[in-house]
């Protein structure tokens, strides 16, 4: 299991920051994720290309086997930006084919919404750096989807555990992540990263 080493290759690459961050709700945190710097950690990116490949073969239980059958999909679709350098990782270490949803078609050319070869019918593991209410996921899932491609599971590094899973759910998609925001929080903190008092304040700020 990649997870600690992951959550503390993501702290000191600067991907977790902890201050004062405005967010675009207009509301103040104390901690901000930036998994955009992954691009500039290749061993952190490494990383988190080994543990997504875990989760996506079907994470080892005590006995070794896996605790559920591994994910099955064709292609794997990056959501721009932050996913982009995790999806070429992922694909070159699970030896799969990624596709992405363009923010903004082209108007000259062959004006494609989605980069990469692709049939209608694909099986698409939908991949992100994190979730937070899953509108992101759910707006990509429709342009995928209108491609005629095949959507059942959504793949992210951190839930922020913001209600994004259910959202989800309530579509028929089913989350999958390598950690909680709780869970790197309780690695940061037992890794000594962070002080007891920083960890109370996420936690209390984010009713963990």
């Amino acid at each position: 299991m990649h997870h600690e080493s992951l959550a503390m290759g993501l702290f000191e690459a600067g991907c977790v920051q902890f201050g004062r961050f405005k967010l675009a709700s207009g509301a103040i945190s104390p901690l901000n994720l930036d998994l955009r710097l992954l691009v500039s950690a290749p061993a952190a990116l490494w990383q988190a290309a080994g543990a997504l490949s875990e989760v996506i073969r079907g994470l080892p239980g005590p006995d070794g086997q896996p605790t559920r059958p591994p994910l099955a999909f064709e292609r794997v679709a990056a959501i721009p930006y932050a996913a982009l350098p995790i999806g070429v990782a992922l694909s070159l270490t699970i030896d799969r084919p990624m596709i992405y949803p363009r923010k903004e078609i082209k108007t000259y050319g062959a004006s494609r919404s989605i980069e990469g070869h692709f049939e209608p019918g694909d099986k698409i593991l939908l991949l992100d750096d994190v979730i937070t209410k899953g509108r992101s996921k759910i707006d990509t899932i429709a342009l995928l989807e209108k491609a005629g491609l095949i959507v059942q599971d959504v793949l992210v590094i951190i839930d922020r555990q913001l209600g994004g899973a259910d959202a989800l759910a309530e579509r028929g998609y089913r989350l999958h992540s390598i950690m909680t925001l709780r869970d790197m929080l309780d690695i940061l903190a037992r890794r000594e990263a962070i002080n007891p008092e920083l960890y109370a304040e996420v936690l209390d700020h984010f009713g963990k």
